[in-house]
């Protein structure tokens, strides 16, 4: 089981002598609900749909059973006004035909990041998997959870609005051993929290690494770069990669060194520090893994994002035993999204737990 927590509009862990709006100051009080509209089919005739969490304060999240998508959600700023976080694009046409390395809001599986050459052995049996990052295999492979269309339907929640997606992945899909049914239960609560839970079960030993793929930008998703957000990891240890970004094995301290997040830190400050101390092997920006601090099973505060213009404060909770921090190293990014807005090189960072 994996669960994610993410929490809004915290403002005063940074500013506690600013005064704010109440949650009801932003939004007049709201009849919690959720819609489903028509968001398109894929290209085998599958209906894909829309739906649309509202909570009593006003806050709304956007989720599409096409990949399990996070495709918006809308939180408050210092003054109370709302702003949509979230990557993404307006249409089922748009999540079709983005670059295959975007993954944008998604739930990625049925292992995310590399596994090494595209194989991996497991009680004494090999599989092969698509190389789809050339030696390796990232995300899934060629047409991994991202790619597919999930059933949904909303639940009954005590916390908030919910709606659940499920997915069977058939024995040997993408190269896989076992049939996985695949549970994701995404939440809206009225304390202005988005709560994602995943869990999988199988009928065969099968790797499962699940993970939300979400490019969170708090100044607003149109707002240009993350570089003046200041980000805090929970991690006192990273896992190095070599140049191909495969782990090496080791486990190292980020202590003196650029990865050091355990203090709020800009990331553009970070980005610069990493630039000045790996050259010429600078790969762009943070692509890496973080060892959690604390028990693995429970749930802890992975990381936080601070955006100081607007205000706006988010936490990210977490089960796992690591968090995986990608800084939108896109350089050659130029994609239009939502409202038109063209997204360029680091507009979004994932946390992905």
């Amino acid at each position: 089981m994996s669960v994610l927590l993410v929490k809004a509009d915290l403002y005063k862990r940074f500013n506690p002598e600013q005064s704010y709006p109440t949650a009801n100051n932003y939004q007049t009080k709201q009849k919690k609900s959720i819609t489903k509209s028509e968001f398109g089919q894929t290209k085998d005739a599958q209906n894909v749909y829309l739906y649309t969490l509202t909570n009593t304060k006003g806050l709304v999240a956007k989720i599409t059973n096409y990949g399990a998508t996070l495709t918006a959600l809308h939180l408050p700023d210092k003054s109370g006004e709302l702003e949509d976080v979230v990557l993404g694009f307006d249409s089922l046409e748009d999540y079709l035909a983005a670059k295959r390395y975007l993954y944008y809001g998604a739930i990625v599986g049925r292992v995310a990041n590399r596994i090494k050459d595209a194989q991996f052995t497991l009680n004494g049996q090999k599989y092969d998997l698509a190389a789809n990052a050339p030696p390796h295999h990232i995300h899934g492979g060629n047409k991994g959870f991202d790619k597919v269309v999930w059933n949904a339907e909303p639940i009954n929640s005590s916390q908030g609005q919910a709606l659940k997606l499920t997915y069977l992945s058939a024995d040997s899909e993408e190269g896989y051993p076992g049939d996985l049914t695949v549970t994701a239960i995404y939440t809206l609560t009225n304390d202005n929290e988005l709560k994602l839970e995943m869990t999988a079960t199988t009928n065969k030993p099968t790797p499962v690494n699940l993970v939300n793929h979400t490019y969170w930008n708090l100044a607003g998703h149109a707002s240009g770069n993350i570089l003046g957000q200041y980000l805090t990891i929970n991690a006192d240890r990273y896992t190095p990669n070599n140049e191909q970004r495969i782990p090496t094995g080791e486990i190292k301290s980020v202590k003196d060194t650029p990865y050091d997040f355990t203090q709020p830190q800009l990331i553009g400050d970070g980005i610069n520090q990493l630039r000045n101390t790996l050259k010429p092997n600078y790969p762009g920006g943070y692509d890496l893994n973080y060892v959690l601090n604390g028990e693995s099973e429970k749930i802890k505060l992975a990381a936080t994002v601070y955006e100081p213009k607007s205000g706006r404060v988010m936490e990210l909770h977490t089960n796992q035993p690591g968090i995986q921090f990608f800084s939108g190293n896109l350089p050659k990014l130029r994609t239009v999204g939502k409202g038109d807005v063209v997204y360029t090189n680091h507009q979004g960072l994932c946390l992905e737990t």
